[in-house]
């Protein structure tokens, strides 16, 4: 196994599970967190049936609760579509099961509920973890590049605030692992959607670069995100970036530019201990 521990995140083996957790998430003995590895696949590519990828999720879901020690049915997961919707969970009046159908299209989860674990599928998107951990609030965010042209975290922070009463400097964000900008590679039509979406971010030109000879652009979507959580009111110090590449670490984890329709899916965990 080689280990991804790094300053910011720690690299944890239980049994037949494989997970990194922020060092600065730890700090709080009432979060329960974690981003999954190769070991484990939480949507199926290849050639099995439906049946046959849905007990290997479960039975996947099954040991990284025994892990995280959760109860697995504290878990709720939304149906991704690459959209900026980011949804409140109540207990009280949300299902809490894998694809309630209520949470169909949308790609971030919010709540001041304890006993509820959000759950979040990559493989290359940006997970944004979040928490006030004055107001008691979480946010588990998927942001893919297109998340990211349309702002889904600015969009949960701006909820956490309305929602919750938030204040941003009190808001911790930690980015995971993704594709970062040593691949990815874009074409022309997406470069410049992301150029006109950020055109007032001052550094842009190291976000976004020209690559000589190829005709291609590579896009630095992880600063984006950063620099877009220090507009809505989040301090530098309480952004942490796990600065690990999810295409570079392909052997130990599902990366879709790397592994094309056959890319398994690693979970985002983030949820508060009753």
């Amino acid at each position: 196994m080689i280990d991804l521990s790094n300053e910011t995140m720690i690299h944890v083996k239980k049994n037949e599970v494989e997970f990194l957790q922020f060092r600065k998430l730890l700090e709080y003995p009432e979060l329960v967190h974690c981003y999954t590895l190769k070991a484990n696949d939480f949507d199926i590519a290849g050639n099995e049936t439906y049946e046959e990828k849905k007990n290997i999720v479960e039975d996947n879901y099954t040991k990284l609760a025994s892990a995280l020690q959760i109860p697995k049915e504290t878990i709720i997961r939304p149906y991704q579509t690459h959209t900026n919707i980011v949804k409140r969970i109540d207990k009280k009046k949300n299902e809490i099961s894998i694809f309630p159908k209520e949470f169909t299209n949308v790609d971030g989860l919010i709540t001041n509920q304890t006993g509820i674990t959000c759950s979040l599928s990559f493989a290359d998107c940006t997970p944004i973890y979040l928490y006030d951990p004055i107001k008691k609030v979480i946010g588990d965010i998927h942001s893919g590049w297109k998340g990211t042209l349309t702002r889904i975290g600015k969009v949960a922070v701006e909820g956490m605030i309305q929602e919750y009463e938030c204040n941003p400097k009190d808001i911790i964000c930690c980015i995971g692992p993704c594709i970062r900008k040593c691949h990815f590679e874009v074409s022309k039509d997406v470069a410049d959607a992301f150029q006109n979406e950020f055109q007032e971010m001052e550094d842009m030109d190291e976000i976004i670069t020209f690559l000589q000879g190829k005709d291609k652009y590579v896009i630095d979507t992880c600063k984006i995100n950063e620099n877009m959580m220090k507009e809505v009111g989040l301090l530098d110090e309480n952004i942490i970036d796990s600065g690990i590449c999810t295409v570079c670490n392909n052997g130990q984890m599902h990366s879709y530019r790397a592994h094309k329709e056959l890319a398994g899916r690693n979970t985002a965990i983030l949820g508060m201990r009753k």
